[in-house]
């Protein structure tokens, strides 16, 4: 029986940066499951003023999450690390599973290093996962310390069409981060297409373990 995935984006260049190179794949990958998209780029610029998730910002997530079960969603990818906190709460308002798509890269993290290095574009980024990672390491008992760089103005850069500037930006400070740390998450899928040299230490990317986390999730059995 075909499934159904809907996936939550915050950003509106979201088929270039999200859907092309990761859900696209997927759903080839797995053609029992359709994968459909809801865009409201209000969602993190909103929360970019704000500084952190409001509870505006949470009630249109909520109701997005609703309207997908509502449509026989069987599973909820929200592919924003900055809104994670929201999609913390409302998975308790839903009968199907719902998570941040950062989540299995924060535990690939914990899993890789006891100093670990997070590099992002947005200033709400380091923080969201932070958390995230912080709670793996508590349930693993492993004591970690979380060394953040954000490189100010990369994403805007993105988003106006310049990529080639985006990942000068950003390679500069991943060379930087990678002498001082054990391993470096990407705070945001939107890097996760960065183009770079390598580097010393494993990077733990956004993108495809989060579309694999949630298929695990929809084919588990329900409780």
């Amino acid at each position: 029986m075909s499934k159904k995935l809907y996936t939550i984006n915050t950003v509106n260049n979201f088929m270039e940066v999200i859907f092309n190179p990761f859900g696209k794949p997927f759903a080839e990958e797995n053609p029992d499951i359709q994968v459909y998209n809801i865009m409201d780029d209000s969602l993190l610029s909103d929360t970019l003023k704000q500084g952190c998730v409001s509870p505006d910002v949470a009630g249109r997530m909520l109701q997005y999450a609703l309207a997908a079960q509502s449509s026989g969603a069987d599973g909820i990818l929200v592919t924003c690390t900055s809104v994670n906190e929201a999609t913390r709460y409302i998975k308790e308002f839903l009968r199907i599973p719902i998570m941040n798509i950062e989540e299995p890269t924060a535990q690939m993290a914990v899993d890789s290093g006891s100093t670990i290095g997070v590099l992002a574009t947005l200033p709400t980024s380091p923080a969201a996962i932070g958390r995230v990672i912080q709670r793996y390491a508590d349930k693993k008992g492993k004591a970690i310390t979380i060394k953040n760089a954000v490189v100010d103005g990369a994403f805007d850069v993105l988003c106006s069409g310049d990529r080639a500037r985006h990942d000068e930006m950003v390679c500069g400070a991943l060379y930087e981060l990678a002498k001082e740390v054990d391993v470096i998450a990407f705070a945001q899928i939107s890097m996760s297409l960065l183009r770079h040299d390598p580097v010393s230490v494993p990077l733990c990317k956004i993108g495809a373990s989060g579309f694999a986390r949630i298929k695990e999730l929809m084919d588990a059995p329900a409780k």
